[in-house]
């Protein structure tokens, strides 16, 4: 989505889901309520005037093929942020989804974020008064903003950990809230302005 500035805000999820040999994993919640918010959040930037250009980003390969490792892992993200790196295209911040459908959604800062990229979303879900969906407490989990914060670039994951049906069977679509994707949705439109506001001021600070 073409800004009035070339400089880059990625707003990314993944798309895969996890195989299993044993059971038919859907995989309502993770990866496909990524997937659909990115979706309808292409939708709502396009109606709005933007300052930045957007790359939304669906993420292939996010989960391990065996078991999680550095190399078994993260494969879309990784390759993205190395080539971009590369090219010397880098975005200027990494806002990434994923697992945010959970019906009773509980969104902890992710320990290995960028403080100030997680303060400004966490400060718009203040203003819209979903502090009971974005908690204060840290968290680590690896995903596909880590690349991109090994790259150098400041990021952030919105994560839902606390899903009882993670990576079994019963990810299905009846465990996962249109409510959720609405207020993450929200609150992504109203944090983006205050980070376009950011990065039109300075370069940001370090990690």
């Amino acid at each position: 989505l073409p800004g009035r500035r070339a400089d880059v805000i990625l707003v990314g999820g993944h798309y895969d889901t996890k195989v299993f040999r044993d059971f038919r994993f859907v995989g309502a919640n993770d990866g496909g309520s990524s997937t659909a918010l990115l979706l309808e959040l292409g939708r709502a930037l396009a109606r709005r005037a933007r300052e930045f250009t957007y790359w939304l980003v669906f993420f292939d390969g996010e989960e391990a093929r065996e078991t999680w490792t550095a190399r078994d892992s993260l494969y879309g993200s990784r390759h993205l942020a190395a080539e971009l790196t590369r090219t010397r295209r880098l975005p200027r911040a990494v806002i990434v989804a994923d697992m945010i459908g959970d019906r009773e959604l509980a969104i902890r800062r992710e320990a290995h974020s960028t403080p100030w990229l997680t303060d400004l979303v966490w400060a718009a879900a203040s203003r819209l008064r979903y502090d009971a969906h974005f908690l204060p407490e840290l968290l680590p989990v690896e995903d596909d903003h880590v690349p991109f914060l090994r790259a150098g670039v400041p990021a952030t994951l919105l994560i839902d950990m606390e899903y009882p049906t993670w990576h079994t069977a019963e990810d299905t679509i009846d465990k996962v809230s249109a409510d959720s994707l609405r207020v993450v949705g929200e609150v992504l439109i109203e944090a983006l302005p205050a980070l376009e506001a950011r990065l039109r001021s300075g370069p940001g600070e370090p990690r």
